[in-house]
């Protein structure tokens, strides 16, 4: 697995809850990319539960979200916006679990669609949750002005944006 940087880190007004490693109530998520697929390892915290010891659905789909985002970033070197989500919740997450994984890849496009599988696993890699996110894609231009978005360790140099 490849660690995908995350170049927004350190930016002045940057304050992602999904990303931000420095967010003191974030979620402080890291990615990696593992062929078609990009996983996140992260670690479960007590703040975060619903009912006891049990991770809150809420922030699971968040989780679902953000990894999808990072599906967009890396695969389409654009980014984008959520405009619809399923999730479906088959098994508990402890919150006192030492971690859990999601792994998320493209499930199809039609033009600047795009469907986004996503699955989390406990710390036994039992899948727990499902989400299917269908994400909309910006224009690479308009990535690149409004978001940041080009030179910026998330683009390598054969796929970045010309």
């Amino acid at each position: 697995m490849k660690r995908i940087t995350n170049p927004w880190s350190g930016m002045e007004g940057y304050r992602c809850f999904g990303c931000d490693p420095h967010s003191e109530r974030g979620l402080r998520m890291e990615f990696y990319e593992d062929g078609d697929e990009i996983v996140s390892v992260w670690h479960p915290r007590p703040e975060f539960q619903g009912w006891v010891d049990t991770l809150h659905g809420g922030i699971q789909a968040t989780l679902a979200d953000e990894i999808s985002s990072w599906v967009v970033f890396r695969k389409f070197q654009t980014s984008g916006v959520t405009s619809k989500m399923e999730v479906r919740y088959l098994h508990p997450i402890h919150t006192s679990d030492e971690r859990i994984t999601l792994r998320a890849s493209v499930r199809q496009q039609r033009r600047n669609l795009v469907e986004i599988g996503v699955r989390i696993f406990d710390v036994h890699d039992r899948l727990c949750t499902e989400a299917v996110c269908l994400y909309f894609l910006f224009p690479k231009e308009r990535a690149r002005e409004e978001f940041h978005f080009c030179e910026c360790g998330v683009c390598d140099e054969e796929t970045m944006p010309r």
